[in-house]
């Protein structure tokens, strides 16, 4: 069986894998990503034990057991970026073998579930509740370096956004790619579904402007009208593409939940939405825990 080279599956002096600094055995089959790493400590004040704690860089992971469920809480930091570096890490510790360099013949489907925040794109979307994507779209263009991007993404509706948006082809062709069904049922089937858009930045990839002027001043009114079928673009945020897009050519479970903190719309932002994250953040683990 054919060894992936040195160069290009990085293991530490330790044993661990490159960025993330974890072993096979530190992590669960249930992962929880944030961006801020300030949040992995208060998901994991929840669980009765903390079996392990390791932080490199800006990645944090705490894994242990919520209502005898073990669970993993890894922090990203932002950007699609980086869920490049984390899902393949995650998906090395757990289908290649690190000591012979092999990939295993038997393959395990982790459940990754992003808790975030974002900012809504329409009118009826109220700050403080909560939108789980049932499909993320890819402003950052990730997905478009990996073989097999055009068969997990829906080119049907690509196609249209393109065509309604008259995007500049100077910008990275945008992908679309669905959530996972089954963690789309067992963690939201309550909530509020919309479609997402992960931008490569905050401010002019998400139609802000401060001292820079945007090449499309409209952007955001366009994203807000677009309608594919029933289906509308509902929130920014800045990872959930990379996650899904990743996870869907791994064969991993992927979804992304948020607390909307912005209404684009509305022009308003709430500066104290702990509460709300906090609430959250209890819901998916009970619904990880059954």
């Amino acid at each position: 069986m054919k060894q992936i080279p040195d160069s290009e599956l990085i293991i530490n002096a330790d044993g661990s894998i490159f960025h993330l600094h974890l072993m096979p055995e530190q992590i669960a089959d249930n992962v929880i990503l944030v961006g801020d790493p300030g949040r992995v400590t208060t998901i994991s004040a929840h669980f009765e034990k903390v079996e392990h704690k390791v932080q490199n860089r800006e990645f944090i992971t705490h894994t242990g057991l919520y209502k005898g469920k073990r669970i993993s809480v890894i922090a990203t930091g932002i950007g699609t970026d980086n869920i490049d570096i984390v899902v393949n890490e995650l998906d090395a510790l757990v289908n290649i073998d690190l000591k012979t360099r092999t990939i295993k013949s038997d393959k395990k489907r982790l459940n990754l579930i992003r808790i975030g925040t974002c900012g809504g794109l329409q009118e009826d979307l109220a700050i403080g509740s909560f939108l789980m994507s049932e499909m993320s779209i890819g402003f950052d263009g990730l997905l478009n370096f990996y073989e097999g991007r055009d068969k997990v993404s829906d080119l049907g509706i690509e196609k249209e956004f393109i065509k309604y948006m008259d995007w500049n082809p100077k910008i990275a062709t945008p992908y679309f790619v669905n959530s996972s069904g089954e963690l789309l049922e067992r963690l939201g089937k309550d909530m509020k579904k919309g479609l997402t858009i992960s931008a490569p930045g905050f401010y002019g990839p998400q139609g802000r402007e401060l001292r820079l002027n945007i090449q499309d001043r409209n952007i955001n009114e366009k994203i807000r009208s677009f309608r594919y079928g029933e289906k509308r673009i509902t929130n920014y945020e800045m990872e959930s593409s990379a996650l899904a897009g990743l996870s869907a050519l791994l064969g991993h479970n992927a979804v992304t939940v948020c607390v909307i903190i912005a209404n684009r719309y509305a022009k308003e932002f709430d500066t104290d939405y702990k509460f709300a994250m906090e609430k959250l953040v209890k819901i998916i683990l009970d619904r990880l825990a059954v």
